[in-house]
C-alpha cells in the first residue's frame, strides 16, 4: 500500500470512528447533509469543551494581562468595510465547462484541467467568502450585515470598552473563543476546512516598539503555543513552526509564524501567530471616527498600541488530536482501536462497570464506586452493556483512561477493585480507599 492509501486510509477510519462512537455527524445527514458542516455529538463536544477550557485556562486564567471578549457574531457592516473584507476577501474560482464543479485555484495542480472529470476549467474569478444577510424588517442596504469571517475583530472594537472599564497597563491582552464562517468554494478533509468553525485567539497589545522590543513576546508566544499543542497529546515530530516569507504574509503583518502540523493528509496550518503592527485599531478609528488610542498616565504620551496575534483552529486543534491519538495494535489476538488522549482532554477519564450486569450486588458496589468517582472527576461513565470484553473495547475507541471493574473479590474478599490501563491493556487490584488519589497520581 503506497503512502497516499495509507493517509487516505487513517483518515477515513478517524471519520467512521467519529460517526460510531458519537464525536462528529455530517451536518442535516437526515436531508443528505450540507457541505462543510459537520454537527459535533456527545463526545465530540465533551473532547471539544476540555481543549477550549484547557486554552482558557492557560492563557488567561493563569494569567494576569488578558481579559474575556465575547462579541456578536453579527457586526454593523462597516467593521468588515474598515478592515476590507466587503471589497477583497475573496478566493480564487474555476469552474468546470462539463461537470461544473468548482474549485479554489490555488488547490489544483493543473488550472485548466478538471481534477474530477478531466473537462475544461473555465476562466478564474474571486469569490468573496463573507455570508450576507439582513438584519430586521427592511432589507436594503442599510440592513445588510455579515456572519463574521474571524472572531478578531470583535475585540478590536471592543478595545475602547475594556480601556475605559478595566483601564489596563500595557501590555495587555484580550482573548476570545468563537465562530466565525467563512463561505468556502471547497470545503474539505473532514473539519479541517469547514464553512463554520471556531477560534481561539488573542489579541495582545503592546507599546509601539523601539527596534526589536517586541521579538520577545513574539517568541514567548510562539514556545507557548507549542507547549499548548504538546499538553493537549500532540507529537512533537508532527509540529512544524514556518516562517512565512514577507512576499507570501499579509500586507499588515510584520512577522507572521504557521505552526503546521502532520495531519493525515499531509501538513498543513493549525495555529498562526502574527505581528499586526496598528492596522486593525488604526482602520477602525478612521472608519468610525472615535479615538483607539492609549493614554500613557506616566508619560502623558497617547498612541495607538500594536498587536501581536496568536491565533488556534478549534476544530483543526480537534482534528489533530484525533490523528495524533487514533492508533491500532493487537491484544488477545485482535486488532484493536483506540484513542490515545491526553487525560486533559479525554471526554472520559474512567469508566466503571459491575462484572456481571445481572448481579445485583455487583450492581450495587459499582454504583457506590462510580458515584465517588463522577463526584471528584465529573467525565466518568458508568458500563454494563456487553460482556467486559466488549465494553473495554468500546472505551478503548471512545478514549476511556481508565476502566474500573468491581467483581466478586470486591464484594466477598478485600474491597479491592481491578484498574485497566487503555494504552498498555494492563491491569492491577486497587483497595477503593486509595481509588481518587491513585487516579490523581496518574493524572499529574
Amino acid at each position: 500500500m503506497n503512502s497516499k492509501q495509507t493517509k487516505d486510509d487513517k483518515m477515513e477510519k478517524i471519520i467512521s470512528l467519529c460517526k460510531r462512537r458519537g464525536f462528529i455527524f455530517p451536518g442535516s445527514e437526515i436531508y443528505g447533509g450540507l457541505s462543510g458542516t459537520w454537527d459535533y455529538g456527545h463526545y465530540g463536544l465533551a473532547l471539544k469543551n476540555n481543549i477550549k477550557n484547557f486554552w482558557w485556562k492557560k492563557f488567561v486564567d493563569d494569567r494576569e494581562d488578558m481579559y474575556g471578549v465575547d462579541a456578536a457574531i453579527l457586526m454593523n457592516q462597516k467593521v468588515w468595510q474598515a478592515t476590507g473584507h466587503v471589497a477583497g476577501f475573496s478566493d480564487p474560482l474555476v469552474e468546470c465547462e462539463k461537470c461544473k464543479k468548482r474549485f479554489r485555484t490555488d488547490t489544483i495542480a493543473d488550472t485548466k484541467k478538471c481534477p474530477d472529470c478531466g473537462g475544461k476549467l473555465g476562466t478564474e474569478k474571486q469569490f468573496n467568502m463573507l455570508f450576507k444577510t439582513n438584519v430586521g424588517a427592511i432589507q436594503d442596504e442599510s440592513s445588510i450585515s455579515y456572519l463574521r469571517p474571524e472572531t478578531a475583530q470583535g475585540m478590536f472594537v471592543n478595545y475602547k470598552n475594556v480601556i475605559d472599564s478595566f483601564h489596563p497597563k500595557l501590555p495587555f491582552g484580550m482573548a476570545q473563543i468563537g465562530k466565525a464562517f467563512r463561505n468556502e468554494i471547497a470545503p474539505r478533509d473532514f473539519i479541517f476546512r469547514t464553512r463554520e468553525f471556531e477560534q481561539m485567539e488573542i489579541e495582545y497589545l503592546i507599546k509601539p516598539p523601539k527596534g526589536d522590543e517586541w521579538k520577545s513576546i513574539f517568541e514567548e508566544f510562539k514556545n507557548e503555543m507549542i507547549d499548548f499543542s504538546k499538553d493537549i497529546g500532540l507529537q512533537e515530530k508532527h509540529i512544524h513552526p514556518i516562517e512565512i516569507a514577507e512576499a507570501d504574509r499579509a500586507f499588515y503583518s510584520k512577522r507572521t509564524i504557521d505552526i503546521e502540523f502532520d495531519f493525515p493528509f499531509g501538513q498543513n496550518e493549525l495555529y498562526g501567530l502574527a505581528y499586526r503592527t496598528d492596522y486593525d485599531l488604526k482602520k477602525q478609528s478612521e472608519s468610525s471616527g472615535v479615538p483607539l488610542e492609549y493614554l500613557d498616565e506616566e508619560s502623558k504620551e497617547k498612541f495607538t498600541p500594536h498587536c501581536i496575534e496568536p491565533s488556534f483552529g478549534l476544530d483543526r486543534t480537534i482534528l489533530a488530536v484525533l490523528s495524533d491519538a487514533y492508533t491500532e495494535d493487537e491484544m488477545g489476538g485482535e486488532v484493536r482501536t483506540y484513542l490515545k488522549l491526553s487525560p486533559k482532554v479525554a471526554p472520559v477519564k474512567i469508566a466503571v462497570f459491575p462484572l456481571l450486569k445481572n448481579k445485583p450486588e455487583l450492581v450495587k458496589k459499582a454504583r457506590e464506586v462510580y458515584g465517588a468517582l463522577k463526584k471528584e472527576f465529573g467525565a466518568v461513565e458508568f458500563d454494563d452493556n456487553g460482556n467486559i470484553g466488549k465494553r473495554y473495547r468500546r472505551q478503548d475507541e471512545i478514549g476511556t483512561v481508565w476502566c474500573v471493574t468491581i467483581d466478586f473479590d470486591t464484594i466477598e474478599k478485600d474491597d479491592t477493585v481491578t484498574v485497566r490501563d487503555r494504552d498498555s491493556g494492563k491491569q492491577e487490584r486497587i483497595k477503593i480507599s486509595e481509588l481518587v488519589s491513585l487516579i490523581k497520581q496518574k493524572m499529574a
